[in-house]
C-alpha cells in the first residue's frame, strides 16, 4: 500500500524567505512571534489558553530543528523532544506571489512564473467601467465597498445597508482577488455564486487569480457572521499539476476543504467540504480510511490564515495549532505500511506583523509514515520539491520543477 497524505496547514510560515525584503515583509515569522508572544504571556486568554506554545507532536516532527534552520531562532518556549521522527525541513517559494493559489500551485509543482495582475491600493479599488460591466451583466443596482479591506470588517461596515439596497459588497486585498460579501437570506447564496462567476469573466482579462464568495448571516452588526460556504473561483494552473499527473495516471484526489477551488477543479477526483480545522480535520480521517492505493488526500486548514492570521489574533493562533497538534496521532494511527503524511504550509500569515495580509515566508516539511527514517531534507529551493517528493513515493513520472527529497 502506497498512499501520500498531504496537509496544508494555511499561513503557517517559519520566517527566513531570502526574498522577504522585496515584498515587505524581512523579520516576519509566523510560528516564531506566536511562540514569543507565548512565551511572555501574551497570548494568554482566559478559558481558551495559557503559558508557551506547545505543540509536542509537531516538535518531534522536527518543527523546532525546521525553525532554527529556516530563520536562525529556536521559537521562545518550547519543549525540544527526546528525538525527531521523520524527514523534517523548510522550503523557499520561487513563486511571484505570496498568496495561496502560488503557494498550492507551487507545492503541486507547477511554480506562478508570471505576474499577478492586482487592484489599486489607493481609491477606487475596481475602474468604473469594470463597476459597470458588473452591474450591467449581473443586473445588479451597484455595489457597496469598493476598496481594498478586511472580510469582517467591511461587512460590519456595510452589512446592513447592503441588506437595506441589495448592493453587493464588493473588496480586494493584497493578493490578486475580487472579493464579494452578500447575505445568503437577503441577497441569496445561489445569487452570490452567478455573481462570482460573472466577475471571474470579467476580471480574466486583468489576469486576477481569484474571485471569492464570502457569504454571512445575521441582520445587525452584532449578530453578522460569515459562513461555511465560500467558493472560490480561481484561475486554472498554467500547466499540469502534481494533481493532473496523478488522475491522469488513474489515481484519486481526495480534495478536501478549500483544495478543489484553489486548483479550479482540475485533477480533482473527489470533492469534500468542511468547515473549521476541526471538521476538516474528521473529513480527512474518513478519506484516510477511504483512501485506496496510490491516492493523495489533500487537505487545506483554512482557519489559521482566515480566522487567526488575517485577524491578527495571536491568541486565536496558537491555540487552533495546539489543537491541530493534538490531533497528529490520529493520523498515525490510520496510516498503513507504505503511506506517508507531509505537513507544509503556502505562505505565512504573521499575526504580529503590521498590516492584514500574507507575510512571505519559509513554510515547514514535517514528513512521516511507517517505515520513513529521521532525516533532515534541508531547506529546499521551492515548494515544487514537496510535490516531486510525493510523485516519486507514488511512483508517477515527475513533473519539470522540483526535485524529491524523498
Amino acid at each position: 500500500m502506497a498512499r501520500a497524505f498531504l496537509f496544508v496547514l494555511d499561513s503557517f510560515g517559519v520566517g527566513g524567505a531570502p526574498d522577504a525584503e522585496h515584498y515587505g515583509d524581512l523579520g516576519a515569522n509566523t510560528l516564531g512571534h506566536i511562540a514569543e508572544f507565548c512565551a511572555a504571556g501574551a497570548a494568554d486568554r482566559p478559558g481558551l489558553r495559557s503559558g508557551p506554545l506547545k505543540l509536542p507532536n509537531m516538535c518531534s516532527l522536527g518543527l523546532l530543528e525546521i525553525a532554527r534552520q529556516a530563520s536562525g531562532d529556536i521559537p521562545a518556549g518550547m519543549e525540544p523532544p527526546e528525538r525527531i521522527f521523520g524527514l523534517h525541513g523548510s522550503a523557499s517559494e520561487v513563486s511571484k506571489g505570496k498568496d495561496t493559489p502560488s503557494g498550492h500551485w507551487e507545492i503541486a509543482g507547477t511554480p506562478v512564473t508570471f505576474d499577478w495582475g492586482y487592484f489599486p491600493t489607493e481609491g477606487d479599488a475596481f475602474s468604473p467601467e469594470l463597476v459597470e460591466a458588473i452591474c450591467k451583466e449581473a443586473d445588479i443596482p451597484g455595489i457597496l465597498g469598493n476598496c481594498h479591506a478586511s472580510g469582517t470588517d467591511i461587512i460590519a461596515q456595510f452589512g446592513e445597508e447592503h441588506i437595506r439596497s441589495g448592493k453587493p459588497i464588493c473588496y480586494t486585498s493584497s493578493d490578486s482577488v475580487f472579493q464579494i460579501a452578500a447575505h445568503e437570506k437577503h441577497f441569496g447564496l445561489t445569487r452570490l455564486i452567478a455573481l462570482c462567476e460573472t466577475v471571474r469573466k470579467l476580471v480574466d482579462p486583468l489576469n486576477i487569480g481569484r474571485v471569492i464568495a464570502r457569504p454571512f448571516i445575521g441582520e445587525t452588526v452584532a449578530t453578522f457572521e460569515r459562513t461555511g460556504n465560500r467558493r472560490d473561483f480561481s484561475v486554472p494552473p498554467p500547466e499540469p499539476t502534481l494533481l493532473d499527473r496523478l488522475v491522469e495516471a488513474e489515481r484519486k484526489v481526495h480534495a478536501i476543504g478549500k483544495i478543489g477551488d484553489i486548483y479550479a477543479h482540475q485533477g480533482v477526483s473527489r470533492v469534500i467540504k468542511a468547515n473549521g480545522n476541526a471538521a476538516l480535520m474528521d473529513a480527512t480521517l474518513q478519506a484516510i480510511d477511504e483512501a485506496e492505493n496510490g491516492d493523495l488526500v489533500f487537505t487545506n486548514f483554512v482557519d489559521f490564515d482566515m480566522l487567526y492570521g488575517h485577524r491578527r489574533d495571536v491568541a486565536g493562533y496558537a491555540a487552533a495549532l495546539e489543537a491541530f497538534d493534538t490531533r497528529i496521532p490520529e493520523i498515525h494511527r490510520k496510516m498503513k505500511p507504505g503511506d506517508i503524511a507531509i505537513l507544509t504550509a503556502d505562505h505565512g500569515c504573521d499575526p504580529t506583523w503590521r498590516g492584514t495580509d500574507h507575510t512571505r515566508e519559509r513554510v515547514p516539511i514535517m514528513a512521516f509514515g511507517p517505515g520513513i527514517r529521521s532525516r533532515d531534507v534541508g531547506i529546499r529551493s521551492s515548494y515544487a520539491d514537496i510535490g516531486e517528493s510525493i510523485a516519486h513515493h507514488l511512483g508517477i513520472e515527475a513533473g519539470s520543477h522540483g526535485r524529491s527529497f524523498i
